[in-house]
């Protein structure tokens, strides 16, 4: 459960207190810290993870124009997300997510035996090469977006989702039958795809939209969402 301590944004299960200062020292708290974006895929992708360990946190919503001085001193990259155990600072997500998962060993995201592991983080390599890097183009702010560039972007997405659809009807979730890493990283794009203005022909892609709505109806997903979040899901 994600306790908040931030009022700029809100998990829909958080408890709200007061929001660290920004002194430029980090703050004196006991347990796991996320700072986090509200809105941005990578954070998600964390936040998801641990609703799905269902691990006790304090989240810390963070502006992303308005950073506190807290996260630099914790980060040097001043990035979001970043997780704090301790003594120990992490702020980069695929990292953060192989940390919980072998610190939490509940809700496994990864298999233990080496080779199934292995297997897994290079598919997880795999769509963040082919899919999620195009999402970060198209979630670019639209000021600073390329209208070219989008539209090739936003093509080249489309197709390839559409293409490998039919990989998403054999099991459950990603070539697994449990929930894992993969769908840990593809969920928060998915559930973006109208902001990158995607919109999946349901003929075409009936076993990716199958898919997607499996994951959007898990109980941990809708936890996982910021106030944030959801308003823009309504938007879209």
């Amino acid at each position: 459960m994600a306790h908040d301590s931030s009022d700029y944004g809100s998990a829909p299960t958080a408890r709200h207190s007061t929001a660290p200062a920004s002194s430029g020292s980090p703050p004196v708290q006991n347990g796991l810290i996320l700072y986090a974006h509200p809105d941005a895929h990578h954070s998600h992708r964390v936040r998801l993870a641990l609703a799905e360990k269902e691990v006790d946190y304090t989240l810390i919503l963070v502006n992303p124009d308005d950073r506190p001085e807290d996260l630099a001193a914790l980060n040097p990259y001043n990035s979001l997300p970043t997780l704090v155990d301790r003594d120990l600072r992490l702020f980069d997500s695929r990292i953060i997510l192989d940390y919980l998962d072998e610190r939490y060993r509940q809700a496994r995201l990864q298999p233990d035996a080496p080779a199934a592991r292995a297997m897994v983080r290079q598919y997880a390599w795999r769509i963040e090469r082919d899919w999620l890097a195009s999402a970060d183009i198209l979630l670019t702010d639209p000021s600073a977006l390329d209208p070219a560039q989008a539209t090739a972007t936003r093509k080249s997405l489309t197709d390839s989702l559409i293409t490998l659809s039919p990989l998403f009807g054999h099991q459950p979730y990603f070539l697994s039958d449990s929930f894992g890493l993969c769908d840990c990283l593809l969920a928060p794009i998915l559930w973006r795809l109208p902001q990158m203005g995607i919109q999946l022909n349901p003929q075409l892609a009936k076993p990716l939209l199958a898919y997607n709505q499996r994951l959007f109806e898990r109980p941990a997903f809708a936890k996982s969402l910021t106030a944030q979040e959801r308003i823009r899901s309504r938007q879209n």
